[in-house]
């Protein structure tokens, strides 16, 4: 038996013995002894081979969400760019990626990609602008005097950012989801729970966007990372700045709410 084909945690001649299996070796030595799914007598994970691609329809309702979201904000939190103009963009993107890869998220492409890209930033811009005008006329006293049409715009402003870092980590976290279908990339930007303790998941698993919708949900609300811990750098700077965002507009919103309901 050649080195190469030595389990991942054989101990090597002069090393110290191992008190303990490296899972992430064992993992790595199963996927290079790989082609349909199974090495070595028992099944590798899904997310270090490839699969087949996740299904569009999450991905479609959540940016149409956030485009009604956006939709029904109060006009003077839609004066950076015109409205119309603004979802009338992200529609036709939207419906250009649905009509490119209508039911799987399988088709690559640098068009495709690209377009994906800028739909999501056309969502997170628009947003952080609304984000930083309602921030504005709450620190200028100009929000107004009541506090339902405030806790509803702060509301949507807040899904809305949740959906749009979602997309962004759904987007780039082991360079995006055709990188991830094909399996091409081992090592993880966002570190899930069942990649650490793969007993606890079937071999089937893989993350898809609900579970990057969820990350982000938790990040948001916890203003830190829960269960699922980022790895890379541009992921714990996305992080940072996710929940500096959500923090900024849930205590400003609270606080002037609040505010309010004494007076």
């Amino acid at each position: 038996m050649s080195p190469q084909d030595a389990p991942a945690h054989a101990p090597t001649s002069g090393s110290k013995p191992s008190h303990g299996v490296d899972p992430w070796r064992i993992w790595l030595h199963r996927a290079q002894h790989t082609t349909v799914g199974h090495g070595l007598g028992f099944p590798v994970p899904a997310w270090l081979r490839p699969t087949r691609g996740e299904h569009r329809w999450p991905i479609t309702l959540s940016v149409a969400a956030a485009i009604v979201l956006q939709y029904f904000l109060p006009p003077h939190l839609n004066s950076v760019i015109s409205r119309p103009v603004m979802l009338g963009l992200e529609c036709a993107l939207l419906v250009g990626v649905i009509v490119a890869d209508p039911f799987r998220v399988e088709r690559g492409g640098t068009a495709r990609r690209s377009a994906t890209i800028v739909l999501i930033f056309l969502v997170t811009f628009g947003n952080a602008a609304s984000a930083v005008l309602l921030i504005r006329a709450i620190l200028d006293g100009t929000a107004g005097n009541s506090a339902t049409p405030l806790f509803a715009s702060g509301a949507s402003i807040w899904v809305t950012n949740v959906i749009a870092f979602g997309l962004w980590y759904w987007q780039f976290d082991r360079g995006g989801p055709i990188d991830r279908m094909q399996g091409t990339r081992r090592y993880p930007d966002l570190l899930f729970p069942q990649m650490a303790t793969p007993e606890l998941a079937p071999p089937e698993w893989e993350p898809q966007f609900v579970d990057y919708l969820y990350t982000s949900l938790t990040n948001a609300t916890a203003f830190s990372p829960t269960d699922v811990m980022p790895l890379a750098k541009w992921a714990k700077l996305t992080f940072l700045v996710q929940s500096a965002v959500s923090l900024a507009i849930a205590a400003l919103v609270i606080a002037r709410a609040v505010n309010i309901l004494k007076t």
